[in-house]
């Protein structure tokens, strides 16, 4: 299959590149520049999100990976929050728009999105059904959700991919989460009850492509089958690095640190991926306990001695 990658040269989509390549499908990536790190295999086509895609200039396509975006995880001033916009919600419209004239369309096109589309919901258990929240996050998944689906008016088929807390070695959420908890001061947010939603990165580009290769369309919970308390992530992670988990990180302390953003932490978001469980996916890591010790305990960087 002849695919292109948005956003290639990030966590994921570096991954996802890899995997393909590996199965022997051709990749093809846009992107402000060409990446150094990226396999030489993959070809680049210069984009910056603000046009419509040049997919006029690039042979047939199968499918499309749209993973662009600006990072959340940044304090978020008035730019900031702007930027997440653009990148996301305008980007997409000209992919799309890209689509509509191009000689060949896909036939597919896989959108991400992130949960942060149901807002602040407590315990409430949430399925692909479950109705939109509200707040700064779920008003761009809206909004970038809407962009995307527009594909189908034109015969193509879109999964969009609401992600959860992506946990992996080297990137992610995980690295930035362990120095504290290496050195024994780390602990839950606040009183810990809010509900968090994760999923290993090997887990999440598995289902990315297992939605291009089945004919699953319309959202997709990104997120393994078993969220957990705050609570009880924080006491695995110690768990798992040896290392006691004693001190919580009050609101204020966050809110100081981070701004707008801190709210985030503190969401609950009780995810579960109930659309591609009844299509057959399944997890290699549906467990907390199974996934961050594979994470954890392989790099050098990680050894429990080294600490």
């Amino acid at each position: 299959m002849d695919f292109l990658i948005t956003g290639a040269s990030g966590f994921i989509g570096r991954k996802i590149v890899s995997q393909l390549l590996a199965r022997g499908d051709a990749v093809n990536y846009l992107g402000r520049h060409r990446s150094n790190a990226m396999d030489t295999r993959a070809a680049f086509h210069s984009w910056d999100g603000k046009t419509p895609a040049p997919l006029n200039d690039l042979p047939r396509l199968d499918a499309v990976i749209h993973l662009m975006g600006e990072p959340i995880a940044q304090r978020w001033t008035p730019e900031v929050k702007e930027r997440i916009r653009r990148s996301r919600i305008h980007a997409t419209r000209q992919l799309v728009a890209a689509i509509a004239t191009a000689r060949y369309k896909p036939a597919v096109l896989v959108s991400s999105s992130a949960v942060g589309y149901y807002g602040n919901r407590g315990a409430e258990v949430l399925t692909e059904a479950s109705m939109p929240g509200i707040g700064f996050l779920a008003d761009v998944c809206i909004n970038w959700e809407y962009e995307a689906l527009r594909a189908r008016e034109l015969g193509v088929r879109v999964a969009i991919v609401r992600t959860a807390t992506v946990l992996g070695r080297d990137g992610g959420a995980l690295p930035k989460m362990l120095p504290p908890f290496r050195w024994g001061i780390g602990g839950r947010f606040g009183n810990g009850k809010q509900w968090m939603s994760w999923i290993h990165v090997d887990d999440l580009v598995r289902l990315i492509l297992f939605a291009v290769d089945t004919q699953l369309n319309g959202p997709l919970n990104g997120a393994a089958p078993t969220p957990v308390t705050n609570r009880e992530f924080t006491r695995t992670l110690a768990r798992t690095l040896h290392r006691p988990a004693l001190f919580p990180i009050p609101r204020f302390a966050l809110n100081m640190a981070l701004g707008e953003m801190s709210s985030f932490l503190f969401d609950s978001l009780r995810v579960v991926p109930a659309a591609v469980e009844n299509a057959g996916f399944q997890f290699q890591y549906p467990e907390l306990r199974q996934a961050l010790p594979q994470l954890l305990t392989l790099p050098q960087e990680f050894n429990r001695d080294a600490l």
